[in-house]
Order: C-alpha cells, then sequence, then structure tokens
C-alpha cells in the first residue's frame, strides 16, 4: 500500500478528507507529504506544514478530530519520536547546565510578538474563563486577571505574607498579589528578557517585588506560600522530586504551595508527554507530568490538599493568543518569516486541538507541608 493510501485511510478515521471541502479537511500541496508523516510522524507534519506542504482552514479542529480518534499513536512509530524517547530514557535534558536554554530558545526571542500575542497582562498560561461574557482575544485579559485572582484566594494571601513565585514569566502574578493583597514577592526566571520587563514594570508601580534571574535549585530562604504557575513543563521527571524538595525546603511549616501544570493523560515511556515537534521549535527538553509521576513526586514533602482541572479553558486561551498573533502580525506589531508566522500557527491551533479533544489537561494543584487544620476548602479559598 502507497503511503498516500495509508495516510488516507488513518485520516478516514477521524473523518478527516484529503483535499475535502470541509474546513477541518487537509488541502496537500505536496504529495511528498505522505511519505513524511509516515517517516516522522508530528515532526514532520510540523515542519510539512512549516514548509507549505499543506493547510487547513480550522487546523484546531482537524486536530482536535486526529486525537480523538487517537491518530497519534498509529504516527508515533517513527524515528523522531524513538529518538525523543531515548533522550528523554538516558539524560537529564533539564540539568542545571541546560536550564536556560529553553529562554535562549523561546522567552528570550521577540519580545515584540508576546507583547502582542498576550496582550496586556503578558501572562503565558491558561486563563480562567468561568463568567467571562466576551469571548476570544477580547475577553483574554479579564480571563487572565481571573486566574490570578483565583490563585490568590487558593493560597488565602493576607497583607505582611511572604511569597515566592518560581518561573514568575514576566512578573504580572507577582505584581498582581503585592499590589491586590499586599504581599512581598519574590520572582526567579530564567529568561532575561522576562526579567528586564518584569522590574521596568514593578519599579513604576513601587510594588514589594524582587525578581531574580536564576535556577530554581539555587533558591535559599523561606516564605509562607509558594507559587508556580506554567514551568513545572520544564523541569523534567528526573528532576521532579529534587523540584518539590526545594519548594517545601522554601516553605514555612503553615504554609501552602500552589503548582499549576499542563499535565498528560498517562506515562507511556520514558518520553511522554514529549512530542517531538513541540520540543524541537517550541520548548526544547520539555515534557508534561502524568498524573502518577506528580503524586509520586510530590508525596514525600506536601499533603495533596487540592486538585482542579479547567483544561477545557486552555483551548480558548490559545485561540484568543492566535487572534492576538494574527492581529500583531498583521498590524506590523512584530515581524517574522512566513516559515515563522506558520509555526506559530502550527503550535497554537494544534495545542488548542489537544485541550479541546481532552488529549492533554491543566492542572492547580494545592499543597501543604502538614495538612490544613480541619482541611481545605476550594468554595472560599478558590
Amino acid at each position: 500500500m502507497q503511503a498516500r493510501d495509508i495516510v488516507q485511510k488513518l485520516a478516514e478515521k477521524a473523518d478527516i478528507r484529503i483535499n475535502g471541502d470541509r474546513p477541518w479537511d487537509i488541502q496537500v500541496h505536496n504529495d511528498e507529504l505522505y511519505a513524511r508523516v509516515l517517516k516522522q510522524g508530528t515532526l514532520g507534519l510540523g515542519e510539512a506544514y512549516m514548509d507549505g506542504w499543506w493547510d487547513c482552514e480550522e487546523m484546531d479542529a482537524m486536530f482536535c478530530r486526529a486525537l480523538r480518534a487517537r491518530l497519534e499513536q498509529a504516527f508515533s512509530r517513527n524515528m523522531p519520536y524513538w529518538l525523543t524517547e531515548a533522550a528523554h530514557a538516558l539524560f537529564n535534558l533539564q540539568s542545571r547546565a541546560r536550564a536556560f536554554m529553553v529562554a535562549r530558545a523561546h522567552y528570550d526571542t521577540d519580545p515584540a510578538l508576546f507583547r502582542a500575542m498576550l496582550g496586556p497582562t503578558m501572562q503565558y498560561s491558561c486563563g480562567r474563563w468561568e463568567d467571562v461574557e466576551q469571548t476570544g482575544a477580547e475577553g483574554l485579559d479579564e480571563a487572565e486577571r481571573n486566574k490570578m485572582e483565583m490563585i490568590c484566594r487558593k493560597l488565602a494571601l493576607e497583607p505582611g505574607m511572604t511569597v515566592l513565585d518560581i518561573g514568575c514569566g514576566w512578573g504580572t502574578l507577582a505584581l498582581h498579589m503585592a499590589e491586590e493583597h499586599g504581599v512581598q514577592v519574590t520572582g526567579i526566571t530564567v529568561s532575561r528578557e522576562q526579567l528586564a520587563f518584569a522590574q521596568d514594570k514593578a519599579a513604576s508601580s513601587g510594588a514589594d517585588v524582587e525578581y531574580r534571574l536564576m535556577d530554581y535549585r539555587s533558591l535559599r530562604g523561606t516564605w509562607d506560600r509558594v507559587v508556580s504557575v506554567g514551568m513545572f513543563e520544564h523541569v523534567g521527571r528526573r528532576n521532579y522530586r529534587e523540584f518539590m524538595d526545594v519548594a517545601r525546603n522554601c516553605l514555612k511549616h503553615d504554609g501552602l504551595f500552589l503548582l499549576h501544570s499542563i499535565g498528560s493523560n498517562g506515562a507511556l515511556g520514558a518520553g511522554a508527554g514529549a512530542d517531538p515537534w513541540l520540543t524541537h521549535y517550541i520548548f526544547p527538553n520539555g515534557i508534561l507530568p502524568s498524573p502518577s509521576t506528580l503524586v509520586d513526586a510530590l508525596e514525600r514533602d506536601f499533603i495533596l490538599e487540592d486538585w482542579q482541572n479547567f483544561g477545557v479553558d486552555y483551548d480558548k486561551t490559545l485561540m484568543a493568543w492566535y487572534e492576538n498573533f494574527e492581529r500583531g502580525f498583521r498590524s506590523g506589531a512584530f515581524s517574522c518569516t512566513e516559515r515563522q508566522r506558520r509555526m506559530y500557527h502550527y503550535y497554537l491551533l494544534s495545542c488548542a486541538g489537544a485541550f479541546r479533544a481532552r488529549s492533554i489537561q491543566l492542572w492547580q494543584l494545592v499543597l501543604s507541608p502538614e495538612g490544613l487544620p480541619g482541611g481545605y476548602c476550594r468554595k472560599t479559598q478558590g
């Protein structure tokens, strides 16, 4: 059977047609696509899109259908997949020496692009869309503010508390906690661009916030609260227990730790949760935790007080980022090549489809070192 016939047969299982007339159907411009996808899996599919070999009017809907039909399993028996699997099995890809790689490859690349894509809140993590009336880019800022305030409630912040933000990004959450809740915040990042942005914004506000350029393994000191949003995906499974040890050592005995992370549905192998295309072009060395790997890492340091999944909100967040990205590109807010533009299309829309298909999740865990007297109540705190 020829490569084209194999790919078409697999696509039909997800009700996706080659050169069909529906928005989620794939339009093929180069017939070498079929062999490339069979040989290289998702890496080949993504690179072929970047090269202009195929298009899809609603790529997010196409990926949602493909993932619901579990087509990724059929395209995982290839060299890029096995190399990813072997790399995570044999090496510590997120060691101290490699901790700053993701910043150089992604977060430090183009400040103007991120300002356009993320909007005024500069939050590069899932918004909370509950009770947000506006959709898409129009409602994004409110959804992100809702997320930040939800985190503050879950942490039960009180004026005068000290808070450590591990992976503070552009500093918006730290600034929000300091300005709105009267706490003193220390934020750390591995990105020089994020650090500069956060320091400039904090200086103009006068809030009690300090930002540091450092890896979490260099942390010393204790805080009343610890929070980490959208950073755990860069920790790596070989380092999960050390990360939890660090968080526990940084937390006072009666404190709370909120961990916010994308997660995979299961750990089928050492590289499960690491897509070859995504780790090559967007987040080098990244890997998603599974429920079992996460619990195994935290159980010696923490009591699990609460675990919330609102991954469906990430679909809306990614689609809003996509709208902002396109608006920014067309208005000249930033510049990029057509290949880079297609790279971001593939990244944002494939991830939106994955969350919509429930193939990946978004978790918020609330952890305590010794257990809260009387227990934890999300109704009042989150």
